[in-house]
C-alpha cells in the first residue's frame, strides 16, 4: 500500500485469503475505508503470532490474471526501500503505472482479454522482414572496439564518448546482438528527459520494429496519458516488449526477461527523484543490473563525478572511450569572451552579435543557451525597494511579459503584474535580471537589420518549459529547428540535451557565471556538463554523409571570469583534467564519493517548528543510539536554500559519515525513534519528515 515513510505504517501488513497467493500476486485490498491496490509480498499458513486471526481482513479480489510481479522486482523494491529510508509500499505502488491501481478484477480480465486477442492477430500475420530503413549505418572503428568491449566483459560499463561520437549506435548494436543471442531477452534503456524519448523511440522502433513487431518498442514515462502508460507497462510484463525507453521511473519497470540496462546521459541530475520516495534511477540501474545479471552501459560525455571515480583503473566500472565524433566533424571551437571588456550592461556582446548575425546571412543556425525562463526574474521599485516576492515562499515571482503575469517557479502562484509599485505608488517599477523571454526580445532587437539568403528578416525561436507547455508544443518547434525554418533559438537546457540539429553551427551560453562561486558542491560539475552539452549541438552535420566540408563551429561562452579553470578546461574539452581537480577538491574536504551523506528535512507552518524538531532528532540520536553514532556526524539544523514554499517552512539537518555501511546503521536504527518523536505533543506542527540518501545537493 502507498504508506509515505513519515508515517507508521511502513512494512507489509496481514489479510486473509481463501486460498493461498503467489508472491508477487496483485490484489485489491480494503484498507480504512477504502480499497486500495496492494502485491503480495509473502503467503504463510498462519497469521503472525502478535496479529489474532479474528481481527484480518480479507483480500477483496485477486488480479490473477496477471503474472505475479518477479522475485527481482520484489528484492529491487525492497533494497529501494531500505537504502533511501522509505516504505514499502509506498515505493512498490509507486513503481506501478497509474491506471493498474484504480482496476478492479473484472475490468483487468476484460482488458487482458482485448490485449490476448489482439496478439494473436498480429502473431497469425507473421513475422516480419527487416526493410532497408532498418539497415544500421557502417560502424567506425571506435564503435567496434566498444562493442567488442562490451560483448567479452560483464561490466558495468561507463561509455566515456564526445558528443556526437555515435553511443547511441553502440547503444542499438548491444540490443541488437542481446536479441539476436536470445530472441525472448528484453532491454532497458533509460534517457534524462522527457522529450528525448520521442526521437530516441523512433530511431528504435526503425531499427527493432519491422523484424520483431510493432509492440517490440515501448516508452514509459510521465508525460504518457494513463492508459498509455499501463499499456506500455503490460507489454513489458508480459515479456512482448523488447525494448523499453523511458524516464527514471521506467527503472521499476517490470520486465521478466531483462538482460541489459542503457543509462544515458548518467551524469543528468534528472534521474534523481526529488518527490515521494526520493531515488536515484541511475543508481538503481546498476543494482537491477547486478540483481539479474544484465549487462549495465552507462553513457555520457562528461560522467558524473562519482561514476568517473568508480571507472578509474581498479574501480567498480570498466571504462570505454571514444573520443573522436562521427564523420570526422570536429569539436566545436571554444571561445571566451571577457565581458567586463565589453559595453557596460551588454546582454549580448557586440563580436558575438556580429556571428551570429553572419550564420544569418549564410543561412546557418545558431543556439543562445540562458537557463534562466521568463522575462526577468524579478521586478523592482527603484524608489523604495520594492520587489516582486512571492507571497507563499521565500524566492521571488518571475516576470512574464508576453502575459504580463508574475509567477512563481516554486508553488506556482501567478497574479498580473501590478500597474504601480504596491509600496510606494511609483509607476517607473522596473525588471531586475534576465530570462529567455527578454532574451529573444533583445535579440530581435539587435538582429533588425540583417536578412537572410532569401532577403527576409531572421527568424528566432524560443524554447523552453513555457513555450513548449501545450500538448505537441515542443515536437512543433524542434521540427521547425531541424526543417531549417528557425536561425536563433534561444532557450533553457532543455534543448542543451541530446537533440541531432544538423544546421547549427554556434552555439552561445549568455550568462553562465552563477554557478562558478556556489555554495553547492555540484554545482560545476553541473555547469561543466551544461556547456560540453551545449557545446555538442554544434557541428553536427558532418556525420549525416559527405555533405562537403562542415562548416566551422564555435561555442562562444560570455562571462566576467575566463581565466577561471573551469573554462580553460571546457576550451581544450578536458574533462578528465576537470574531474581529476575535483576529485581532489573533494577528497580534501570528504565529500562523495569519498564521503557519503543523508538529510533530514522536515517542513511546518513555521520554522522554529521544523528546526527544532530537527534538533530534538539529533539530540535523541546522540542519547539513545550512540552505538550507531559512532563514525556518524550530525551538523545543527538550518532552513533550506528556499526556506518557504507555498507557507510551508522548510529545515534540514546534514548527516556525514565516511562509511556508507555506517551511516545506513544509523539511519535505520533512526528511523522508528523519529516516527516515535513526530507523534510527541510538542512537534504536532510538523507536517511532514523526510530522510533524503545521497541528495544531489545541500
Amino acid at each position: 500500500m502507498p504508506s509515505p515513510a513519515h508515517t507508521a505504517i511502513s512494512g507489509p501488513l496481514s489479510y486473509a485469503c481463501e486460498r493461498p497467493l503467489a508472491p508477487g500476486t496483485l490484489v485489491r485490498v480494503p484498507l480504512g475505508r477504502s480499497e486500495v491496490l496492494g502485491v503480495v509480498w509473502s503467503c504463510a499458513a498462519q497469521p503472525p503470532a502478535n496479529v489474532p486471526a479474528a481481527s484480518l481482513r480479507s483480500i477483496t479480489a485477486d488480479l490473477s490474471g496477471l503474472a505475479p510481479l518477479s522475485a527481482a522486482w520484489r528484492q529491487l523494491v525492497e533494497f529501494t526501500a531500505r537504502y533511501y529510508q522509505r516504505g514499502l509500499g509506498e515505493v512498490a505502488v509507486a513503481a506501478l503505472p497509474p491506471a493498474l491501481r484504480s482496476l478492479d478484477a473484472e475490468q483487468l480480465q476484460r482488458r487482458l482479454q482485448r490485449r490476448a486477442a489482439a496478439a494473436h492477430d498480429t502473431t497469425a500475420a507473421g513475422p516480419r522482414r527487416g526493410t532497408a530503413d532498418s539497415e544500421p549505418p557502417p560502424l567506425s572503428a571506435q564503435q567496434q572496439a566498444a562493442l567488442a568491449q562490451i560483448d567479452a566483459e560483464p561490466g558495468p560499463f561507463l561509455l566515456f564518448g564526445a558528443t556526437g561520437s555515435g553511443k547511441t549506435e553502440v547503444y542499438l548494436r548491444s540490443a541488437q546482438a542481446l536479441l539476436e543471442r536470445d530472441a525472448s531477452a528484453q532491454a532497458l534503456v533509460l534517457v534524462p528527459e522527457i522529450n528525448l524519448t520521442p526521437q530516441l523511440e523512433a530511431r528504435f522502433s526503425a531499427r527493432f520494429a519491422p523484424r520483431w513487431g510493432g509492440d517490440a518498442v515501448v516508452s514509459l514515462h510521465s508525460a504518457m496519458t494513463p492508459a498509455q502508460r499501463l499499456r506500455a507497462w503490460l507489454l513489458a510484463h508480459e515479456g512482448r516488449a523488447r525494448i523499453v525507453l523511458g524516464t527514471r521511473l521506467a527503472v521499476f519497470a517490470s520486465l521478466p526477461r531483462l538482460g541489459l540496462i542503457v543509462v544515458d546521459e548518467e551524469h543528468d541530475p534528472s534521474y534523481r527523484q526529488q518527490e515521494g520516495a526520493r531515488y536515484s534511477a541511475r543508481d538503481l540501474a546498476l543494482y537491477r543490473g547486478r540483481l539479474e545479471q544484465a549487462k549495465v552501459i552507462l553513457g555520457s560525455a562528461t560522467p558524473s563525478i562519482e561514476s568517473w571515480y568508480h571507472s578509474r583503473p581498479g574501480g567498480r566500472y570498466r571504462r570505454i572511450d571514444m573520443p573522436e565524433r562521427i564523420g570526422a566533424a570536429p569539436q566545436a571551437q571554444v571561445r571566451r569572451i571577457d565581458m567586463s571588456h565589453q559595453p557596460r550592461g551588454a546582454v549580448l556582446s557586440p563580436p558575438l552579435v556580429e556571428a551570429i548575425a553572419e550564420r544569418v546571412r549564410r543561412g546557418e543556425q545558431s543556439l543562445l543557451l540562458l537557463n534562466r525562463r521568463g522575462y526577468a526574474p524579478v521586478l523592482h521599485c527603484p524608489d523604495c525597494g520594492w520587489k516582486s516576492d512571492c507571497p507563499h515562499c521565500s524566492a521571488h515571482q518571475v516576470f512574464h511579459k508576453i502575459d504580463r503575469t508574475l509567477r512563481c517557479h516554486h508553488c506556482g502562484f501567478t497574479q498580473r503584474v501590478p500597474r504601480a509599485c504596491p509600496s510606494c505608488g511609483n509607476l517607473d517599477i522596473a525588471a531586475l535580471g534576465r530570462g529567455t523571454e527578454r532574451l529573444e526580445e533583445h535579440l530581435a532587437e539587435r538582429l533588425a537589420d540583417v536578412r537572410r539568403p532569401d532577403g527576409q528578416p531572421p527568424r528566432i525561436l524560443r524554447i523552453d518549459a513555457d513555450s513548449t507547455r501545450a500538448q505537441g508544443a515542443l515536437e512543433a518547434a524542434l521540427d521547425q529547428v531541424h526543417a531549417g525554418q528557425i536561425d536563433v533559438l534561444v532557450g533553457t537546457q532543455m534543448v542543451a540535451k541530446g537533440h541531432d540539429f544538423r544546421r547549427i553551427t554556434l552555439v552561445a551560453a549568455v550568462n553562465p557565471d552563477g554557478a562558478l562561486f556556489s555554495s553547492d558542491f555540484r554545482a560545476a560539475e553541473r555547469l561543466f556538463a551544461l556547456l560540453v552539452q551545449a557545446a555538442g549541438r554544434a557541428g553536427r552535420a558532418g556525420e549525416s554523409g559527405p555533405l562537403g566540408q562542415p562548416a566551422p563551429s564555435e561555442m562562444w561562452v560570455q562571462t566576467f571570469h575566463p581565466a577561471h579553470p573551469l573554462f580553460e578546461a571546457l576550451r581544450r574539452y578536458d574533462y578528465p583534467a576537470f574531474a581529476e581537480s575535483e576529485l581532489a577538491e573533494r577528497q580534501a574536504a570528504q565529500l562523495p564519493p569519498f564521503g557519503h551523506q543523508a538529510l533530514l528535512r522536515a517542513e511546518a507552518r513555521s520554522q522554529e517548528a521544523a528546526q527544532a524538531f530537527l534538533t530534538a532528532a539529533a539530540a535523541r540520536a546522540q542519547a539513545e543510539i550512540p552505538e550507531y553514532a559512532a563514525g556518524v556526524t550530525l551538523y545543527g539544523a538550518v532552513p533550506q536554500t528556499i526556506a518557504r514554499v507555498a507557507r510551508v517552512e522548510r529545515a534540514q539537518l546534514l548527516v556525514e559519515s565516511a562509511s556508507r555501511r555506517a551511516l545506513q546503521a544509523f539511519l535505520a536504527a533512526w528511523r522508528p525513534w523519529l516516527l516515535e518523536l513526530r507523534a510527541q505533543p510538542e512537534h504536532r506542527a510538523v507536517i511532514r519528515w523526510a530522510i533524503d540518501v545521497d541528495p544531489p545537493s545541500i
